[in-house]
């Protein structure tokens, strides 16, 4: 692309060689070929201090030397690809094959002399002149075929395009903070450049190649690229190359971009497996339906487990919108696969068991039909076998075989993957209004059936618009931000100090956008609240960390979940040594600290006051504790001065982060979201516990559960509120191994979880997961924003990150972002779920009534009049029916509150519920005694010629068209009842809402009439009279009034009444 003569002083080969080199190879190269990060800076022609300075025109003539940091995507599968892969399912491939035979041996006439010996073979044919006619039937058939395959090529082509978009839009929303000219911006990945400066922070997803500038505590798993599960150590002394689509797992720094798009790294990788995905995609499964993870987008794939290559290219703008990395190598050998949703594992087993009755039910249907002509034809009649009659008594058994394979055609449930696509694929548009971004389709699913939910409490079910609101410093409790004249001056200084540079330098407070309304804050929240502080103290953090710049610190311990504190060290003014200044989480930081400030602060007054093990204790019971009451988080920050000499040892953290002396502690205060109580009611109303896990003390947590609703507000009830070690004193035995015996007595009383891990949060979802106690298993969703919530969000059914807090390691393992964070649009998604849910067992209640009554009346009508009564164009009409238009019409039913007014279905329920199960067999039993009626008696009732036995290619008969007509209006006034399916009486409630029901029933109703009154011999039927169509009418409306009979018949499930008592632990509504 393009070399050191593009105006810079090296060019792509010597990038990529040097971006292949790992550790201290990598820092030879670097220092004897360009001199360091400097000289390379300078070859590069950008500033390691303000990044960029040049305009659009300069960096297009980057992109044109270096790459975009794009990847080009793969081209998609063009119509007629989607046509062949639909071509290929089984049963329409048994059909075409059938079909042709049938088609060829139409245009085969045996000789005039063989019709007597060949006897009822050849009988009537002539004498109707439809001989020439026989190829109708096999044409209509492949007719029919085609338009099942262009329907499944058109629904792939359009999810294809619908998921594409879905791609793009994550891709657009994707940014990362980039120096150009001195100022920090955030750009999206796709415009990054090689030579821009990218700051790299904790939870960040690199997205280009880059050599490290300045890094602080910088750790690095690399596992994704290397397969090295231990996080790498980055420095410039060290190893100072960071590679894309690797996880910040701790730490911050800066880079510079040497290599972008198919150029880096992953990018390398990514186009190997993409030229490798072309030649893997013809043995895909075409079925892979979006369930089975044929939709992941290639964040998507973050799902899967380290091992898979996969996940580290999302921060590159590729345009692949599924597939391009889904090839085998993407797959860990022997990881442990994530489990099947749980209406993915019912659907699979319904269709297995459908399957198999339905294979079995046309195989004995064949049997029962040629063996019952060959004992008539060869054993009753007697005739000879004559050989020029063997074409025609093949017809007859290809006819067979065609009816058998139609009862196969309509016994398996094909429409049932079309149901659940076209309901997910509505859901997720529908969803993204309500905030929810969804990445993994049976995401969807899943949340409908959420019996527990596990929170976090920062931004999900508070505002995260922190402030501080007490703070006790200098030995005096404010009950408000104290005033500046409050302070001793030394102490300002140093609580300033300690405010602005022990913070990371890209959380700041910006003006407001608008007059009137409140500062922007940018980045973590807690560190605005203390910059907000700071400013209402008169002092300027950006002042202060100007005085101090980021890459002068000289040692920093980033804050995580273990430490739950964080600890920078600077070099005092006039080399008076060193200074660390430390904050966190207030227990622990007193833990650590000797002393604290007195009145007259670190410097008038003397010494600081001694703080020992009585002195602390008093402390946290007479401010901490009183503080955490409230609902507040409370954070203590200290520092401890260093002479210059000896330096002391800053990776010895535990000796150097210790002997502390308190500065101050703070109150900040969250404001629960005014949303949130009366979700959280909902969600409980609706049988699902909520359960606060949270990195917060005790008292601040269950304050804030009190508030939420997640407790009862006057503190009735047994329910547990643990601390992180106190939990795992509970589950765990003498060897420190968890036990699920213990854990299930725990989880269901447990309400709390603070101090926790990431371990606790990751060990409790499990334990739920895999409880057996109680009457149903449990489903569990999660929310989670850090980077050590992934295993969490893994584990979970369904994981919920956060959208705007969020990191990129956390969204990449999860099913679905919460783009607002708000914990109500949880609720929103439990809504969407459960409508999806009740919208296949809508259509499974629709098209199993189907199912039983025409494989009923095939197999009996061919077992008694050698003919089934529905034949195989029909019988595809009604599979397109009850397939596609049906899918298409119960799948797209909006939501209403009414669905969390039940308990969830949970992981056992039967997929065919009690109430489904007597409406399925109660209009099946309508159905088929009125078609037994009309097929045995019909001649007589309305005086017409009978249809049965008729011979080989006799003309449509009326009989047989009004046994057609009717069976159709049935299962279209049938629709109407399959929308309840909880014994409600009134099937027109909210019809109107769905316009695309009314549609379809309409226009079902039209073509069934263009069918009957013009369909002739390709369709089998003769023209009615408006006598006769009334009748069909009103037999098809008796279906509503049978329904009504049949509410009823006791038949119901518990899940489907009202919630009214509580199951295992809180499960169900209080």
């Amino acid at each position: 692309m393009g070399d050191a003569g593009g105006g810079f002083g090296l060019g792509l080969p010597e990038l990529r060689a040097l971006m292949e080199l790992r550790g201290a190879e990598a820092l030879l190269r670097l220092q004897r070929t360009w001199g360091g990060v400097p000289g390379l800076c300078r070859r590069l022609r950008t500033s390691p201090t303000d990044g960029l300075s040049e305009g659009p025109p300069g960096l297009e003539r980057r992109r044109r030397a270096f790459g975009r940091n794009w990847i080009p995507p793969r081209r998609p599968k063009s119509f007629m690809a989607l046509v062949w892969e639909a071509l290929q399912d089984v049963t329409l491939v048994i059909l075409e094959v059938a079909a042709l035979v049938s088609l060829g041996l139409s245009f085969y006439a045996p000789p005039g002399t063989a019709d007597e010996a060949c006897g009822q073979a050849s009988g009537g044919a002539e004498d109707e002149g439809e001989a020439e006619a026989g190829w109708i039937e096999g044409a209509a058939i492949l007719l029919s075929v085609a338009c099942v395959v262009l329907v499944t090529a058109s629904n792939d082509w359009s999810k294809e395009r619908q998921f594409r978009g879905l791609q793009s839009r994550l891709e657009r929303e994707q940014r990362v903070a980039v120096l150009r000219g001195g100022h920090l911006a955030q750009v999206p990945v796709a415009d990054l450049v090689v030579g821009d400066v990218v700051q790299v922070k904790y939870g960040d997803l690199l997205p280009a190649d880059g050599v490290l500038i300045q890094g602080n505590d910088l750790k690095i798993d690399e596992s994704a690229l290397t397969g090295e599960s231990d996080h790498v150590r980055k420095s410039l002394d060290k190893d100072p190359l960071l590679l894309s689509g690797t996880h910040v797992m701790e730490g911050s720094g800066r880079m510079v971009v040497t290599a972008v798009g198919v150029n880096s790294q992953s990018g390398i990788i990514f186009t190997l497996l993409g030229a490798a995905g072309d030649d893997e995609d013809d043995g895909r499964d075409r079925k892979g339906k979006p369930q089975d993870g044929a939709v992941d987008t290639p964040q998507a794939k973050g799902k899967r487990q380290d091992g898979a290559v996969a996940m580290e290219m999302q921060p590159l703008k590729s345009a692949e919108g599924g597939d391009a990395a889904d090839g085998p190598a993407t797959r860990p050998r022997g990881g442990p696969k994530k489990e099947k949703s749980v209406l993915q594992a019912k659907l699979t087993q319904l269709a297995v068991q459908i399957g198999k009755a339905g294979l079995a039910m046309s195989a004995i249907t064949v049997i029962i039909l040629v063996l019952y002509f060959v004992i008539e034809t060869f054993v009753v009649q007697g005739r000879p076998w004559v050989a020029e009659c063997a074409p025609v008594y093949v017809q007859y058994w290809v006819k067979f075989f065609i009816i058998g394979v139609t009862v196969l055609v309509v016994a398996v449930p094909e429409g049932l993957p079309l149901a659940v696509t076209i309901s997910l694929a509505y859901s997720v548009k529908k969803m993204m209004k309500d905030n929810n971004l969804v990445r993994h389709l049976d995401a969807c699913e899943t949340m409908g059936n959420a019996t527990a939910i596990c929170s976090d409490k920062t931004g999900t079910l508070t505002t995260n618009r922190m402030t501080v609101v007490q703070a006790y410093v200098g030995g005096s409790h404010f009950g408000q931000p104290p005033t500046p004249a409050a302070l001793a001056p030394p102490t300002l200084d140093l609580l300033a100090q300690a405010i602005a540079i022990n913070s990371a330098y890209t959380s700041k407070i910006l003006p407001p956008e608008a007059p009137g309304a409140l500062p922007r804050h940018v980045g973590n929240k807690t560190e605005c609240a203390l910059l907000g502080l700071a400013l209402a103290l008169g002092r300027d953090p950006e002042a202060e960390r100007a005085q101090v710049p980021e890459e002068h610190l000289v040692k920093v311990f980033t804050f995580n979940s273990e430490r739950k504190s964080m600890s920078t060290v600077t070099r005092r003014p006039g080399g008076q040594g060193y200074r660390l200044l430390c904050k966190g989480a207030s227990e622990m930081v007193l833990r650590r600290c000797s002393s604290i400030l007195d009145p007259g602060g670190a410097t008038r007054g003397g010494a600081p006051r001694a703080l020992g093990g009585p002195e602390r204790e008093e402390l946290v019971r007479r401010v901490v504790e009183p503080m955490a009451a409230g609902g507040l988080r409370t954070l203590a920050l200290a520092f401890r001065d260093f002479p210059a000499r000896p330096e002391p040892p800053w990776d010895d953290e535990a000796a150097v982060v210790g002997e502390l002396t308190c500065i101050a502690i703070v109150g900040i205060e969250d404001p629960v979201r005014p949303e949130v109580p009366e979700a959280i009611r909902k969600c409980q109303r609706a049988g699902i516990t909520v359960r606060m896990v949270t990195g917060d003390n005790l008292d601040t947590a269950r304050a804030i559960a009190a508030k939420c609703g997640i407790l009862p507000a006057g503190g009735g009830g047994d329910w547990l509120c643990l601390e992180g070690k106190d939990f795992n004193r509970r589950i765990r035995n003498d060897r420190g191994e968890v036990e699920q015996e213990r854990l299930d007595k725990v989880w269901p009383k447990l309400r709390v979880l603070a101090r926790s891990s990431p371990t606790d949060k990751h060990t409790l979802v499990k334990g739920i997961i895999d409880s057996t106690i109680g009457d149903q298993r449990q489903v569990v969703a999660v929310t989670g924003d850090g980077t050590n919530d992934g295993p969490a969000l893994k584990k979970a059914d369904v994981g919920f990150a956060m959208g705007i807090a969020g990191t990129d390691v956390a969204k990449e393992a999860s099913d679905i972002i919460l783009t607002d964070d708000n914990f109500s649009s949880i609720v929103k998604a439990v809504m969407w779920g459960r409508n999806v849910y009740d919208s296949i067992a809508k259509f499974l209640q629709f098209q199993l009534t189907v199912n039983v009554v025409a494989v009923i009346v095939a197999f009996t009508g061919a077992c008694i009049t050698q003919d089934s009564p529905l034949k195989a164009v029909q019988m595809l009409w009604v599979n397109l029916i009850m397939d596609t238009l049906a899918s298409l019409a119960l799948a797209t039913e909006p939501p209403t509150e009414a669905l969390l007014l039940r308990r969830p279905y949970g992981r056992d329920h039967p997929l065919v519920s009690g109430t489904m199960l007597r409406n399925i067999l109660g209009h099946a039993a309508y159905q088929l005694l009125v078609i037994f009626t009309l097929l045995f008696a019909g001649e007589v009732l309305f005086d017409i010629d009978s249809g049965r036995a008729a011979p080989l290619h006799a003309p449509p008969s009326e009989h047989f068209t009004i046994i057609f007509n009717t069976f159709v209006l049935m299962q279209l006034f049938n629709e109407l009842n399959a929308r309840k399916l909880h014994g409600e009486r009134n099937v027109f409630e909210g019809v109107c809402a769905n316009p695309i029901f009314c549609a379809i029933v309409l226009g079902t109703f039209a073509v069934q009439v263009l069918i009957v009154q013009f369909g002739g011999k390709p369709f089998s039927c003769s023209p009615l009279n408006a006598e006769q169509w009334l009748w069909c009418l009103f037999v098809g409306m008796g279906e509503l009034v049978w329904g009504q009979v049949l509410v009823c018949v006791p038949g119901g499930a518990a899940v489907s009444r009202p919630l009214g008592r509580s199951v295992v632990g809180g499960v169900g509504a209080r």
